[in-house]
């Protein structure tokens, strides 16, 4: 057993909520690793459909609530990112689009008419006319209302990889099934490689997985509770299913559905069309939890012909997705509107509830780890750059999931 690795912190669990903390603690000065016990982003951040919005789905009923305010600056954040000017350097990752749409029927939009024109919600998104309609909505059919929100949506494995080649010497596989305190650092273990390290502070960033280590650390707080989702697929020619990034505005603030479209390319040796994948959320993936697959695509294929009329889907071959988002236990089971950061001692447990949230919470972690320095009787903490190639030499470098609908094996 290997047992003489040391360093300052040690981050679990290699989603978009790890990397980003590792990406902000290095260029700090802290001396930091990121553990992942399978692939970067293989669980709830490559599951995601890259939204990076500022809240104004969280709006569509009419009124501003707390959750779209709390989210409003995101997208500026992320956008700095993108130009390689923000907190973390993502110049290398990929939009998918520099917009969203949101559509809907006349009736429910004209209820909002006077708000969508507001001075808040103006600065946010703009009507669109019929002349300036995109496909799918350029139809002669379509009868709705749509409306452009200037909020990217992001290819997040390509968020991830481009942090992942920035921070590769620092990101391991590793699965860590053990960990014991000893007095002021903490060891973690790897029982199948037999590998050990140790580490002064610890950043549980593992999603669901933060679960099973708190509980290796014996910690009965924070819960945490877990939201299921069963996202349905699609997959067509790119002639039949153009490229779209859209929301489908209902009575509530979730949308009755959100598509995001991603291109599978046809490889070298085939010939014909590229193939287009619409990953479908909102409405009709949280009410699919406990429906079989058969049961979710049907209800799918019935959704898309009762909202988008206009089209014909025959040709499309269908699948479904089931992922789990976890996110901090509230007492009455609502959803979480902010990132959640709690310490003990010297761990940090995050989630960062949204996607688009993740720099908040990293701020939060931030805060920690200085409060908690500055609290310490004696220096055990140090900012350094100090080599780890000794470490470095036992790991296996992370590498990151393919994309969910890369991963489905048989189409219906």
């Amino acid at each position: 057993m290997i047992a003489d690795n040391q360093v300052d912190i040690a981050i679990i669990g290699g989603g978009i909520a790890g990397l980003w903390t590792l990406a902000r603690l290095r260029q700090l000065g802290y001396q930091v690793i990121l553990l992942e016990a399978d692939e970067l982003a293989c669980q709830q951040t490559g599951a995601s459909q890259g939204i990076i919005h500022g809240g104004t789905k969280y709006a569509l009923t009419g009124k501003l609530t707390h959750s779209s305010q709390s989210i409003q600056k995101m997208p500026q954040r992320w956008k700095a990112c993108l130009e390689g000017q923000g907190e973390i350097d993502l110049s290398q990752a990929k939009k998918l689009s520099d917009h969203q749409y949101l559509w809907s029927n006349k009736n429910l939009a004209a209820r909002l008419t006077g708000f969508f024109a507001s001075r808040v919600m103006s600065s946010r998104m703009k009507s669109l006319s019929s002349h300036e309609f995109a496909a799918p909505f350029d139809a002669d059919d379509f009868n709705g209302v749509l409306y452009q929100l200037d909020e990217p949506v992001l290819d997040i494995q390509s968020v991830i990889e481009s942090i992942r080649k920035q921070y590769e010497t620092l990101i391991f596989q590793l699965n860590i099934d053990q960990i014991s305190a000893a007095d002021e650092s903490y060891e973690l273990k790897d029982s199948r490689q037999n590998i050990a390290i140790s580490a002064q502070r610890l950043i549980l960033t593992a999603g669901s997985g933060n679960e099973q280590l708190l509980d290796s650390l014996q910690l009965k707080q924070p819960e945490m509770q877990r939201r299921p989702l069963f996202m349905p697929m699609l997959k067509a020619r790119a002639s039949i299913l153009p490229r779209i990034y859209a929301h489908c505005l209902g009575a509530s603030a979730l949308p009755k559905m959100t598509i995001t479209a991603y291109t599978l390319p046809v490889s070298s040796s085939q010939a014909g069309e590229d193939e287009v994948v619409w990953y479908l959320g909102g409405e009709i993936a949280e009410k699919g939890v406990g429906r079989t697959l058969d049961e979710q695509i049907s209800a799918a294929k019935q959704a898309l012909q009762e909202l988008m009329p206009w089209m014909n889907f025959s040709q499309c071959q269908w699948s479904a997705l089931a992922i789990e988002r976890a996110e901090p236990k509230m007492s009455d089971g609502s959803r979480p509107v902010e990132p959640a950061v709690f310490r003990k001692d010297n761990v940090i447990t995050a989630w960062p509830v949204k996607l688009a949230m993740t720099p908040v919470m990293v701020d939060k972690i931030i805060e920690q780890l200085e409060s908690a320095q500055r609290g310490q009787s004696r220096l055990i903490f140090e900012k350094k750059q100090s080599t780890l190639t000794p470490l470095i030499s036992l790991l296996t470098p992370a590498h990151t999931a393919k994309l969910p609908w890369k991963k489905v094996q048989h189409w219906l």
